[in-house]
């Protein structure tokens, strides 16, 4: 392995799959928040795995079935996955070989696997068996939605609106935005489009149709009714706060750094 792909998989293993990956702020996708999500990117001898999911397939029943469960992880995401790790090899390929011809086929396929792949590992996390569920009661990020969209109810309104109307296969994502300190409601279109860069995915909806055709078919407004009756917004919780602690550290830093020179001149 050289050393341009030692450095991306190092990236990852860090929480931040960089550029290659595109997406929503292809660096925000894969932006993990702690030492303890490391795990939703797992690697195995330089190549990316499937993480297991962290639940039954049954477990969120009636709201996802088990059945579609199982496909949507063992079948789609296990596909991003070899996807991800094909274009990888083949640019690993490119670049022993010196040419460069298909650079823009690979850079497309691996953009469009490892976005599909973060954000399905994103995904497992977003959806949980256990509460809490009522929005109102999740500390600091119910805080900042009531400041930023007006209310809880208002942004739960916006985030089911927008991610119903996304154009063919795509996701909804609750993101937070550091530079501006505020949150998003984003649209991603096959996995890697519309972008806002360096902006942090909180919390993600598939409305890609194997998310949900087999129990609701064309309903994706009822799937997504039902995604919020089992959306983690204590994962999405815990990703603000070590966002905004990260942000504050990173701010004392450059105060310190900056009060230090002035000292010195």
């Amino acid at each position: 392995m050289d050393m341009d792909r030692r450095g991306f998989m190092k990236a990852v293993g860090a929480g931040t799959l960089a550029a290659a990956a595109g997406g929503v702020g292809p660096n925000a996708l894969a932006n993990s928040v702690g030492a303890d999500e490391i795990s939703l990117l797992p690697t195995k001898g330089g190549q990316y795995v499937l993480p297991e999911l962290p639940y039954a397939y049954d477990a969120l029943e009636p709201h996802i079935d088990a059945r579609t469960l199982q496909i949507h992880h063992d079948k789609h995401h296990a596909g991003y996955v070899k996807g991800l790790n094909k274009m990888l090899a083949g640019m690993d390929a490119a670049r022993a070989a010196g040419d460069f011809s298909a650079a823009k086929h690979l850079s497309r396929d691996l953009a469009f696997h490892g976005s599909g792949h973060v954000l399905h590992s994103l995904y497992w996390r977003s959806i949980s068996p256990k509460g809490p569920f009522d929005l109102r009661h999740v500390g600091e990020l119910a805080k900042a939605m009531a400041g930023d969209f007006g209310s809880v109810e208002a942004f739960l309104e916006q985030f089911a609106a927008a991610t119903k109307a996304v154009e063919g296969s795509g996701w909804g994502v609750l993101a937070y935005e550091p530079a501006s300190d505020r949150l998003l409601i984003l649209q991603a279109e096959k996995h890697q489009n519309l972008a806002v860069w360096g902006a942090v995915p909180l919390l993600v909806c598939d409305v890609w149709e194997h998310a949900y055709y087999l129990k609701y078919q064309n309903r994706r407004a009822e799937y997504i009714g039902a995604f919020l009756k089992v959306a983690n917004w204590a994962f999405a919780d815990q990703r603000y706060r070590a966002l905004k602690a990260r942000k504050w550290r990173s701010r004392r830093r450059g105060i310190e750094v900056e009060t230090r020179g002035r000292l010195r001149v």
